[in-house]
């Protein structure tokens, strides 16, 4: 891809982190109508995540930008492993990581199941949207795809750390669990 692709890439991302930290400071959960309005960017409304899917990457953009994990509405059945299991692996904290289920339709191979495996194979900083109620979700940024399994259909999601001038992955088991037990703080 060339240069000015992953830059235009990298500056949409930039504005739509900025986006979420301005909602973050707004909202203490961030209710889905604020996150369905987007951004805007050199004049164009850009999504931050698609309402019935969680893996969500925007025309304008060539990776993932945001994957969510729903709190289902009462009487309903989650759908996903992670709707029941992401807090309890983030509360718990004794792991690096949290999983994250492929997008059943399709299998490995759909479009969405191979976003995630681009942002893991490129390290893309992502926005993890967690929900903590139906229709309200505590954004964690930046957020990177790991671990990409064909076999298990899930990535593992850790979290980084964000500096003014660039998002990083962590680099070492006790990085990956001191980001995780931060989000444990932020989140609970």
């Amino acid at each position: 891809m060339s240069g000015s692709l992953l830059e235009h890439d990298s500056s949409i991302r930039m504005a739509a982190f900025e986006q979420v930290k301005k909602l973050s400071a707004i909202y203490t959960h961030i209710p889905a109508k604020e996150i369905s309005k987007g951004f805007t960017f050199k004049g164009n409304n850009i999504s931050l995540l698609s309402r019935p899917r969680g893996i969500f990457k925007p025309k304008e953009m060539k990776f993932l930008l945001s994957i969510k994990t729903t709190i289902p509405r009462p009487g309903r059945k989650p759908w996903y492993e992670d709707q029941i299991d992401a807090h309890k692996q983030i509360l718990e904290g004794e792991t690096e990581h949290i999983n994250y289920n492929f997008m059943k339709k399709g299998g490995s191979e759909a479009r969405d199941n191979q976003l995630l495996r681009e942002a893991s194979e490129n390290q893309i900083p992502i926005i993890y949207f967690l929900g903590i109620a139906p229709g309200q979700y505590q954004a964690i940024v930046p957020a990177f795809i790991g671990g990409w399994d064909r076999n298990a259909q899930k990535v593992k999601v850790f979290f980084g750390k964000s500096n003014q001038m660039e998002m990083v992955p962590p680099e070492t088991s006790e990085e990956r669990r001191y980001t995780l037990h931060m989000v444990k703080q932020r989140v609970h």
